[in-house]
């Protein structure tokens, strides 16, 4: 371990992307604290009181960004939300699926219209938040004239949306500059280092219940020990199903002997996709609720969208797990193609030894597929259930269950990225250079 260390700290190249990437990071953060002009950040806060969990999960993937209301806002998420959706969009589109057969030329082409749908999508979005916030109230500072309110109103809304899409397209292309010239995927880092920053707000959280109260006994003690055992617990379980894989032996049919090769099959394949889908198919109704000023309603129509689309009620907890189970099995298949990976084989002249290359090779792998990914579900679901049921058992209340999220789609982004990240430091640090022929 201290010599993959050392390695990495005597790379002056991987020392200097790594410095490149901290720097972008922390103007990232700077900027996430320069609010939007003309705008009066206590009406968020009553907003996201009263709004449903799609708030809070923007908030947190933004590193609070949001609940400032600063021009980076909506960060990299609509930049997601955008690449998704266009991934999902090849299998209806043609052009698109054309384009991503293509090679890097076709990439580029939907690289752009991911960008520009991602910049647009951050303007409808802020626009759209805007006018939410606005309904419980002014959403100006209080020293702007009155006159100019009631009269450009729309306006400065639109000037506002204009900043938080500008603010969006700074994150893409801050973003772009780690991919190219940092360390890691820019974009998931940007994620992780708005999640991370909400960590120390678990911490101070955890001791202010346990610890810092006059009245504290050894009980409390005990429990906030057996909180943090079970973070670790959860942060290590996670780590080693990230790393877990199923690997196909392959077999090239131009090779004499033992072969080493292999098609490896992670086992959680989909990724965090499938929870951040159906967070946000069940959040989004009780945002709308929350627009109209009646989030806090409990009976007549408001009441039973809030029992039917929120996950911490019976109905709601039932339809989030057959949302994300839905969602994995589309996923791990969308992501993980058995037909393309026997195509594959056959071109290469390479075939699963005891299985006939073409439709054997395809029905095979899609059966390896289905169980690996019954696995990946069984994980998935528990990793997401995690935060509300230890919040139930612990006691946690609403602002407490925000703050302290024992495993959840945090975790996950951040343990990935983690592990991606730290797998590309070590390849580039163990890169060895050579001056040529007659080099020193």
């Amino acid at each position: 371990m201290w010599i993959r260390i050392r390695r990495i700290l005597s790379n002056k190249t991987v020392m200097l992307r790594l410095a490149f990437t901290l720097a972008i990071l922390l103007v990232v953060r700077i900027l996430s604290h320069i609010t939007i002009p003309l705008f009066d950040t206590r009406a968020i806060l009553e907003f996201m009181s009263q709004s449903g969990s799609f708030v809070a999960i923007l908030n947190n993937f933004s590193g609070q960004a949001l609940e400032r209301f600063s021009i980076m806002s909506l960060g990299i998420t609509p930049y997601i939300t955008a690449s998704i959706a266009i991934q999902l969009l090849q299998m209806v589109i043609p052009t698109f699926k054309e384009w991503s057969e293509q090679g890097e030329t076709g990439k580029q082409k939907l690289n752009r219209i991911t960008r520009y749908a991602a910049v647009a999508l951050a303007f409808f979005q802020g626009f759209a938040l805007i006018i939410g916030i606005s309904v419980n109230g002014s959403v100006f500072i209080p020293d702007i004239e009155p006159a100019l309110i009631a009269n450009y109103r729309y306006i400065f809304y639109i000037y506002m949306a204009i900043v938080i899409a500008g603010g969006t397209a700074l994150a893409i292309w801050f973003g772009d500059l780690i991919t190219k010239k940092g360390i890691g995927n820019g974009t998931s880092m940007l994620i992780v280092a708005g999640i991370v920053t909400s960590l120390p707000a678990m911490w101070t959280t955890l001791w202010a219940k346990y610890i810092a109260p006059q009245g504290s006994s050894g009980w409390d003690i005990v429990w906030f020990l057996i909180i943090i055992l079970l973070y670790f617990g959860i942060l290590l379980g996670v780590v080693y199903m990230q790393l877990a894989t199923r690997k196909i032996p392959v077999q090239y049919a131009n090779r004499q002997g033992k072969s080493d090769s292999n098609i490896p099959m992670k086992i959680n394949s989909a990724g965090v996709i499938p929870v951040i889908f159906a967070q946000t198919i069940l959040s989004i109704p009780l945002t709308v609720v929350g627009f109209t000023g009646s989030g806090a309603a409990t009976t007549g129509i408001i009441g039973w969208i809030r029992n039917i689309f929120n996950y911490q009620a019976p109905i709601g907890f039932i339809l989030y797990v057959v949302l994300i189970i839905v969602f994995t099995f589309f996923y791990s298949f969308l992501m993980v193609n058995p037909e393309k990976i026997a195509n594959n084989l056959t071109k290469s002249n390479a075939y699963i030894p005891g299985v006939r290359p073409g439709q054997e090779t395809k029905d095979y792998v899609a059966r390896l597929l289905f169980k690996i990914t019954v696995i990946g579900t069984v994980y998935l679901v528990t990793l997401a259930i995690l935060p509300i049921l230890t919040s139930i058992v612990f006691g946690f209340d609403g602002i407490e269950a925000q703050a302290i999220t024992l495993g959840g789609t945090s975790l996950l982004i951040i343990v990935g990225v983690a592990i991606e990240t730290t797998q590309q430091i070590e390849t580039d640090a163990s890169q060895t250079e050579y001056s040529g022929i007659f080099g020193q």
